[in-house]
């Protein structure tokens, strides 16, 4: 497979799954992370039409991840190995910046902040694996 955007409309549709996934396992061990995403003091309520944005992120980061691919060089033959790699390029330059912005100038509670960094680190690491496979 070669077209980048075909790849990463491909992974965002995985990320998209996996994410309901990871949510339900994390709302299910912490609860109380589900009532904090209903504080509309923070973050937009269900109803309101824009949160249908939500929806294209995992499309905007496969792509985001596939475009990035076609620019980085992981030699690799083992497919975890790369995906390891290339998950941890991307989260030490986009998602520990991000979720210390995010942390520091939003209230949201420590564990939230750590959720949303494990759930950057496991998407792009899967992307990678995904990239390296198709290569």
């Amino acid at each position: 497979m070669k077209n980048p955007i075909t790849k990463g409309l491909i992974i965002g549709t995985i990320l998209l799954v996996v994410g309901f996934g990871l949510n339900f396992l994390i709302n299910a061990i912490f609860p109380f992370l589900a009532a904090e995403y209903q504080n509309t003091a923070i973050f937009r309520a269900w109803t309101d039409p824009l949160m249908w944005l939500f929806f294209l992120y995992p499309f905007i980061i496969g792509i985001a991840f596939s475009l990035l691919w076609e620019k980085t060089n992981f030699k690799e033959k083992n497919i975890w190995k790369n995906g390891l790699n290339f998950g941890l390029f991307y989260f030490v330059i986009a998602t520990i910046p991000g979720m210390v912005i995010s942390y520091s100038s939003f209230q949201v509670s420590l564990l939230m902040t750590l959720s949303w960094t494990f759930s950057g680190l496991l998407y792009a690491v899967l992307a990678g694996i995904l990239l390296t496979k198709w290569k």
